[in-house]
This record gives C-alpha cells, structure tokens and sequence, in this order.
C-alpha cells in the first residue's frame, strides 16, 4: 500500500479541500497521513494570501526532500495558480495544478501534469471530506467578487459561485453522524445565493435540524440583517461567534482598501447583532500600516476598536502583495507598522479579559478537542475551555466558567445527576 502525506497550508477552505482529496486517496486504497514524515507521495496544498505563504509552500518540498530523496510530490493550491513556475524544476515535483481540479488527484498522482486548469464559472469542487478533526468544515461557496485592493484571492479563486443547497445538507446530515460541530467555510460565506439571490438566512433555516453545533466562518456586514439574526435566533444549534472581516477603523483607509462600508455602518451591524446576542463573541482582523496610514488614522483605528469592544482582533502588519491594486501604494517602515501591532495588542488584550469577565459563574457547554495539560476544547461562543476533569475528546459537557485562564477561561464540568 501505497502512502500519501498531505500538507495543508492556509485557510479552513484548503483544509475541506484537503480532507475531500483524503477521501478520495483512501477509497482508491493509498494509507493518507497529515503528518510530515516518511511516505510515498507528497501532496501540498498551497497558500498565497502573502508572500510568506508562499515562501513556505516552497520551503516544504526541501523538507520533503531530506525525509525522501525519492518523493512523488504534487503542488497545488493557491500558491502555484498565482505562479506555476516557482515549482518548476525543483526535485521530484512531479505535478503541479492550481486551485481547481483537486477532484482529479488520483489522475495527477498517476500522469505528470503542469497546468493550472480553468477556473469553473460553476461551483464545482471536491466534496464528502475525511473526518480528521474534532470540528468539521463544509466549504458552501468558493471565488470572492470584492476585490479589496490588498488581496490576491480574488484572482486566484474567480468569482464567487454557491454551492447547491440541497448538497450541502446532505453533506450536514452525514457529517453529524461523527461530529459535534460544523463549520461554514468558503473564501465569500456572505456571498452565498440560491437561484441569484442572497441565501444565508436560507441556509442556515434549513440546517436548524441538524444534529451538530453550526458554526458561521468569516462574514461581511452587508450579511447582517434583522432577517438573518431572526433566523440564526430561533436555532438551537447556532454557535453565537461572528467573526465580522473590519481591516480599518478608519474611513479613508477603508475607502483605499476597497470595503464596501463605513465603521458607523460596521458598528450599526454590531449593536444589531448583540440585540440579539447580548452575549455573542464578535471577534475581527485589522491590518495596520496599510497604504501610508498616518498616526491619525493608526489612532482612529485604534480608539474603534475600544468602542466596538470586539473580544479579539487578529492584528496583521501590512504586508505588499504583487499582482493586487495596493502593491503600488506607498508602504510604511516595518519598525513602525510593528510598534502599531503592538499598541492595538494592549487593546486587544483589555478587550479580551473584559469579554470574558462577564462568563465567570456562568453555565454553558464545551466540546472537548484534545489533552495537553489541561483537556482543552471551546464553548458555543468560541471561548477556549480548560478542564483538568475527566472528560473524553469529541464530547460536548455542560459546564460552569470559573477563571481566566491563559486566552480563555478555567472551567468546571457539571456532573449529570
């Protein structure tokens, strides 16, 4: 028996897309690790969200190539659909695609090819993914029509195109069988249409059912209306986290960036969501330094931050990407964009433990993920749980939050009478 290693970098849609090729390797009879060690055939699914992304697609092949002079390598993904020829002449690649025909892996393993192939107008994609972790994802869209001048993706992915619902529930229904929580995932999740027209409120009615935590991946504002926070309301199984995509909280950054709405119609979403959620966990990514931003606007950014009051931000340095608008606009000294991050960080920081402060005494539940020092694992809220009870990794417990603890809480598991 043959053995495939697949190396997934980047987003929660390459790592569906991964699991799906998984599937597909194991019916065909190949032993499939995730682990990077000894095996027959290496295939990496790249990133290229920044250039570093990129730079470590390409630093894997070396590393395969120490632990097998006689690898089988295929390259796919983001990366080489930006730059097919970064992967070209390097050792014992033997085939390289792009971000379509992952589906054909099988084909690819057998017959050497280098091309990057269509990109489908057409949601086409793998699909039924291997089960490998606790929570699972379901890719539901692919493609993104924003065009942010920062980003890359949308010329990587093509324009956004949903995949079929009733697919995706059936794929729910399976998937709940084995798992506790479910993640919506694709490069656009606000996008999402059903006949033309927007249907995330639609499909989220159809999976309050389902037989598994539903968990909403990255959302623009525009998503956000009475309709949907109506619909995601009335489930007993939604996960009340939003992570709401921000980048600037100033106006005329927002504007160079290319995002679709100002931080008084961010914040206007973000008092609409906790009438409905006065608990919910909104969290967001900021990138600091973009296109010459002054101290002004730094500050701006910074104080919206404190008034929106997200439980966390994910903080990015801005980083040039070729091939986007913004790579022509003027850049900012590392030194400075780093002093930023970690100005915005202390803010971060306060908002956290402010978030968490309001859960301690409060009664909730945890899906337990793995065993470290502690058993770890999330609430509905994406808290990070830490219990030193004895519990089993892929349960869901009920328990009480008791402390801070590291970027979460401590928390006791409540015995069933």
């Amino acid at each position: 028996m043959s053995k495939v290693v697949l190396i997934t970098l980047g987003c929660k849609q390459n790592k569906y897309e991964s699991d799906c090729m998984a599937t597909i390797l194991e019916n065909a009879g190949y032993e499939v690790s995730e682990d990077l060690d000894l095996a027959d055939i290496y295939v990496i699914n790249t990133c290229a969200v920044t250039a570093e992304a990129e730079k470590k697609s390409r630093q894997y092949i070396a590393k395969i190539n120490k632990l097998n002079s006689d690898a089988k390598i295929i390259i796919c993904g983001c990366a080489s659909e930006n730059n097919i020829e970064q992967f070209k002449n390097k050792n014992n690649v033997y085939s390289i695609i792009g971000t379509e025909g992952k589906e054909r892996i099988l084909e690819i393993i057998n017959n050497s090819v280098f091309e990057k192939f269509d990109i489908n107008t057409q949601y086409c994609s793998v699909h039924t993914p291997k089960k490998t972790t606790t929570r699972e994802y379901i890719k539901i869209q692919d493609g993104c029509n924003n065009f942010c001048t920062y980003c890359i993706i949308p010329y990587l992915r093509g324009r956004t195109r949903s995949r079929g619902l009733e697919e995706i529930i059936s794929e729910a229904k399976a998937i709940s069988t084995r798992s506790r929580e479910i993640v919506l995932t694709g490069i656009d999740i606000s996008s999402y249409q059903v006949d033309g027209k927007p249907a995330l409120g639609l499909l989220m009615s159809r999976l309050k059912d389902i037989d598994a935590l539903i968990r909403l991946g990255s959302l623009e504002i525009g998503v956000i209306t009475k309709e949907l926070l109506e619909i995601l309301s009335s489930m007993d199984n939604f996960a009340p986290h939003f992570h709401l995509s921000l980048q600037s909280g100033d106006n005329e950054i927002l504007k160079k960036m290319n995002r679709k709405y100002t931080t008084d119609e961010f914040y206007e979403k973000v008092c609409l969501i906790r009438e409905y959620f006065p608990l919910a966990n909104i969290t967001t990514d900021i990138i600091v330094g973009f296109a010459g931003e002054t101290e002004e606007q730094f500050e701006n950014t910074k104080a919206f931050v404190e008034k929106v009051e997200f439980s966390f931000v994910h903080i990015f340095p801005y980083s040039k990407r070729a091939g986007t608008i913004a790579y022509r606009f003027e850049d900012l000294p590392l030194a400075i964009k780093k002093d930023r991050v970690d100005k915005l960080e202390v803010v971060n920081r306060y908002n956290r433990m402010n978030y968490l402060s309001m859960f301690v005494g409060r009664e909730s539940t945890m899906l337990v993920e793995e065993k470290k020092e502690w058993y770890e694992g999330f609430s509905p809220e994406y808290i990070r749980c830490y219990t030193d009870d004895e519990v089993e990794p892929g349960n869901i417990y009920k328990i009480k939050f008791v402390d801070y603890y590291r970027e979460g809480m401590v928390v006791n598991v409540i015995k069933e009478n």
